[in-house]
């Protein structure tokens, strides 16, 4: 297991932020260590992903792209930690990955041709596919989403959040009907739709945050 080096303290790493802007040589001996010192955080986020049939040493050289990026692009004006920016910027760097190892396949494997049928014709794999394959990332953002739920819907209303779970069956897994609802709460079937719209429109920009 690799052994990685201790991580900087706040002032170790405010002092090479504020030499990467100095001269030359010492801009980058202060770019080299404060990559070197923040290369455990490439191995943290390529774990998310270890179980996504990916070479894990791919997964670490893509992971140290999106470090080195952030170390290049990083404003301590804005008040966060190099760190938090970072790991945010590796994320990025592998879902980058998987997104166009995913399109690369779409696009060429799945009409490379597998065999003839039965008259000698020529078939490829889309032929034979009989549904959508899971998307690997799609699913890991889906259930990083699913996680963030409960406390996302405290951005709602007690009305709205009541009106979210029966339509979509967040309590007991029974999705009911917006007349259904509606005649519930002696209120419009549009009434009820003007509100799920406007809470979900609230849950999608607390996601997007």
């Amino acid at each position: 297991m690799k052994t990685f080096q201790k991580p900087l303290s706040a002032q170790e790493e405010a002092k090479y932020l504020f030499q990467m802007r100095g001269a030359k040589e010492e801009a980058a001996e202060a770019r080299r260590i404060l990559i070197e010192r923040n290369l455990r955080l490439v191995a943290h986020v390529a774990k998310k992903y270890q179980n996504s049939y990916q070479d894990m040493e791919d997964l670490i050289a893509t992971g140290a792209i999106g470090l080195i990026k952030a170390v290049d692009t990083f404003d301590e004006a804005k008040g966060s930690r190099l760190a938090t920016y970072a790991v945010r910027c590796i994320d990025n760097e592998l879902l980058m990955m998987f997104r166009a190892k995913k399109k690369t396949s779409r696009e060429v494997f799945i009409f490379d041709p597998i065999g003839t049928d039965k008259e000698g014709n020529e078939i490829n794999l889309l032929d034979v596919i009989e549904h959508e394959q899971p998307d690997i990332v799609e699913r890991m953002e889906l259930e990083e989403r699913i996680t963030k739920l409960p406390k996302a819907l405290q951005c709602l209303n007690k009305r709205e959040r009541e009106i979210l779970s029966m339509r979509y069956g967040l309590q007991d897994g029974r999705e009911m009907t917006q007349r259904e609802i509606g005649e519930l709460f002696q209120i419009s079937r549009s009434y009820v739709s003007r509100i799920e719209k406007r809470a979900l429109c609230k849950l999608r920009e607390h996601f997007d945050e």
